[in-house]
């Protein structure tokens, strides 16, 4: 049964056709690529399946179930989980702190209430851990590398116990030695059995970790297929048209 499926999905906004009639599915364990050009509909379909819009037409089903979600902390609570380029990471707080923020378990003493923070450092450490990352959990986000702080941003993720992660340009403006640090972190993300949407447009990065890769251009699917069976050349003339569909 596939983790997550989309039947016809469409999005318009006024006049605009930002999605036409997308339709596929990741399995568990699974990293999808998804790739196209700026303004493919890339970012619509996402938003879609983090609850930031509602699709105009078309269904979306997790576990085989349908599921409408009406706004992102919808899409949370059934296991949807998305790392954002710029990662919404605050510069100023611990790595815990930062897996925790907006969760913050705490101590009561009557009517009074503290931070837990033995629990956030406790926590992080095993989720550091898991994630095989260097990472620790009292380490200040602005003093880290670009690797290092994904790995915090993909903590944050596995606290909820996500089933499927959505990943924005994960390896944007990073270094190469970083960059592997990712692949590597996305590849960990997949062992434990979550369902992974990859957006980039670095094509090295897409054809080193994901299954399968889905093409979108002017909000329509022109290809979807086993990476195995792609190359970057063909994927290329699929995001400009030089192919029409593959």
């Amino acid at each position: 049964m596939a983790r997550l499926e989309l039947k016809g999905v469409s999005k318009n906004f006024g006049a605009i056709q930002a999605l036409n009639g997308v339709s596929t599915r990741i399995e568990p364990g699974q990293v999808l690529g998804l790739m196209g050009d700026n303004g493919a509909g890339k970012s619509t379909l996402v938003k879609v399946i983090a609850g930031n819009f509602s699709p105009s037409h078309g269904q979306v089903l997790i576990d085989g179930q349908p599921v409408q979600f009406h706004k992102p902390i919808d899409a949370q609570r059934a296991g949807v989980e998305i790392v954002y380029q710029d990662l919404a990471l605050c510069n100023n707080l611990t790595a815990a702190s930062n897996v925790f923020l907006g969760r913050e378990p705490r101590l009561r003493f009557g009517p009074f209430g503290i931070l837990d923070y033995q629990t956030m450092y406790r926590r992080s450490a095993e989720l550091f851990k898991s994630l095989k990352s260097e990472t620790r959990p009292r380490d200040i986000v602005q003093k880290m590398s670009g690797g290092q702080r994904q790995a915090v941003a993909i903590a944050r993720t596995l606290l909820t116990e996500a089933r499927i992660v959505l990943m924005d340009e994960p390896t944007a403006a990073i270094s190469i030695r970083q960059v592997a640090e990712v692949l590597s972190l996305i590849g960990r993300l997949r062992d434990q059995g979550i369902s992974i949407i990859l957006i980039s447009h670095r094509m090295p990065d897409v054809f080193a970790v994901a299954d399968r890769i889905v093409v979108l251009r002017r909000g329509e699917k022109v290809a979807d297929k086993p990476t195995s069976q792609s190359s970057p050349e063909e994927v290329t003339g699929l995001i400009t048209g030089a192919i029409e569909t593959a």
